[in-house]
């Protein structure tokens, strides 16, 4: 085969498996808006390969503050709950414009939990819920106009539940980490206050 040839053949084929991966996805028919406490159930026909929407030529915005984002109920459970304790390093708004909030007791062993907001395009966070998938056992789902991911397992000291969910849409990745606080609705308000 000339030489051409074999790159346009090449190109077909990359195009065609690219095209597969992008168009595989996750049930619709997971539940949303129930926090944490969800806990997924892949199916026999489900699709391990998490697919990102595509972006609107508009982004939403990254919010600056990190109560104002959550609904009254879920900041009643996060009630007596510090906020960006210096004790965690640099939290709250970011110079890369992202957000960062920690949720946390420094006197405390584990519980709390840790939600990072940044800009993230389409394929960087393809490849990154991709690997997920592969390598860490997540599950995805498409709720929301959004790919989410997410994963819980025991602690390895305590008696408790760590996890970590993760959501996608529009350029904006919403990666929390927890452990022992799992407020029931905190991701699904965070998603409908960035994207309404």
């Amino acid at each position: 085969m000339a030489p051409r040839a074999t790159r346009l053949a090449a190109a077909a084929a990359s195009v065609l498996f690219a095209f597969a991966v992008l168009t595989a996805c996750a049930p619709d028919d997971a539940p949303s808006g129930n926090g944490f406490t969800y806990t997924p159930t892949p199916s026999a026909t489900a699709s391990a390969t998490p697919t990102p929407t595509p972006s609107p030529t508009a982004r939403a915005d990254i919010p600056d503050d990190c109560r104002a984002i959550l609904t009254a109920d879920v900041l009643a459970q996060l009630d007596g709950v510090p906020l960006n304790d210096p004790a965690f390093g640099s939290s709250g708004p970011q110079p890369d414009g992202g957000l960062v909030c920690v949720w946390r007791d420094p006197a405390a062993d584990t519980t709390g939990l840790v939600t990072t907001i940044a800009y993230m395009s389409r394929g960087p966070a393809l490849d990154m819920l991709n690997k997920l998938v592969a390598d860490e056992g997540y599950t995805c789902y498409t709720p929301d106009g959004g790919t989410r991911c997410e994963k819980t397992w025991p602690n390895e000291t305590y008696p408790v539940t760590d996890g970590r969910t993760l959501f996608w849409r529009d350029d904006i990745l919403i990666d929390t980490k927890y452990s022992a606080l799992a407020p029931v609705g905190y991701t699904a308000a965070l998603v409908a206050s960035i994207y309404g």
